[in-house]
């Protein structure tokens, strides 16, 4: 009974790893780092309501670059799925 517990567990791990993208990983730390740049600009726009008028300017630019950053990580992701299909 244990042996067929172990052979089914391969058998759906085999399928789980064949049945997904060639570049599953990929796509996961690029989905991974798009959460993280979202979450950096969630907390850039919380900044906005308390710091000084100096400070906003630096607060913006760091906005553009995470704009920026967020914009190339979905053109990736696009591109690794086009080329999966």
């Amino acid at each position: 009974m244990m042996l067929l517990r172990i052979f089914i567990a391969l058998v759906i791990c085999t399928t789980a790893a064949l049945a997904f993208h060639d570049n599953t990983f990929a796509v996961f730390e690029l989905r991974e780092e798009l959460q993280m740049r979202v979450f950096n600009l969630w907390e850039l726009l919380q900044q906005l309501e308390y710091v000084t008028p100096e400070q906003r300017v630096i607060v913006y630019q760091e906005i553009q670059d995470i704009r920026e950053q967020i914009q190339t990580i979905i053109d990736e992701l696009i591109r690794l799925d086009k080329e999966q299909h």
